[in-house]
């Protein structure tokens, strides 16, 4: 209620928990108003991709450096810059006919712009003051549930990954909290490692190939970015000790009321 922009959110959506793509309108209007202050927008954009790709070389060097070829390429979604900053090395490779690797977008389905989204131009927030981007949306007005992973609220995906998406170069899967929070748990209990609950998804996927392969016997090198710790994410993994945690997936209908407010963008 500090920001123009956040009382027309709360306006419109009262009660709203919000979202990264409110936080970025509000953002946005906090260093115009303020004098010597810029906001360079994150996650979604492609010079952020870019610039996380240190992570994706730093993988592909260490994989070289121990000859192991992964055949599986895991992380979470949000925006995009986990899964670009991680797999964009390996994008490349593809791309030039290198090597063949599965990769996967493990995204929240409270929040599913990959699985459920459509691949359109849209806003990069909720208060439409961002230039549009051609992307996997849900639709800029589309709030998600206050889910545990908040790093992953977020309505659209970076427009690499989007493009990337549409060319079948990866695919995606969506997953509950409590699915998340189960893999989180037997992760922290093997490794010693409390994971991030956006991180979670990651394993939550790893752990459903790594099943697949015991079933069928195949022998595959899968790696997964694990991108954070959930040590400030406590509250979350008490709510699922005690099993107060709930699933909220959005309905077609509401998603559908999100997608009728796309910006109309004429031959696109």
């Amino acid at each position: 209620m500090t920001t123009e922009v956040g009382k027309k959110i709360n306006a419109e959506h009262p009660g709203t928990t919000g979202s990264l793509g409110c936080a970025i309108s509000e953002a946005v209007e906090a260093a115009v108003k303020n004098e010597g202050y810029r906001y360079v927008l994150g996650s979604v954009l492609n010079q952020v991709l870019l610039h996380q790709t240190v992570i994706g070389l730093e993988v592909q060097t260490a994989l070289k450096k121990h000859n192991i070829k992964p055949d599986i390429l895991i992380a979470c979604t949000g925006g995009g810059s986990n899964l670009g900053g991680f797999a964009s090395p390996f994008f490349g490779e593809i791309l030039r006919g290198e090597a063949d690797y599965k990769i996967i977008g493990a995204e929240p389905a409270s929040c599913p712009s990959f699985t459920r989204g459509v691949y359109k131009y849209d806003f990069c927030d909720t208060g439409q003051i961002c230039p549009l981007a051609k992307m996997y949306t849900i639709g800029s007005q589309f709030i998600p549930s206050a889910n545990h992973a908040g790093g992953l609220r977020f309505h659209g995906m970076s427009p690499i990954l989007s493009e990337l998406y549409h060319q079948g170069v990866f695919e995606a899967r969506a997953y509950e909290q409590t699915q998340v929070f189960q893999a989180a748990e037997i992760f922290a209990k093997a490794e010693g490692i409390l994971p991030a609950p956006e991180s979670s998804h990651a394993i939550r996927a790893a752990i459903d190939e790594a099943l697949k392969c015991k079933q069928t016997g195949e022998e595959k090198v899968i790696v997964f970015n694990l991108s954070g710790t959930g040590y400030f994410d406590l509250y979350a993994y008490a709510q699922y000790n005690d099993k107060t945690m709930n699933d909220v997936i959005p309905s077609d209908k509401v998603i559908e009321e999100a997608l009728a407010k796309l910006p109309k963008v004429p031959n696109m």
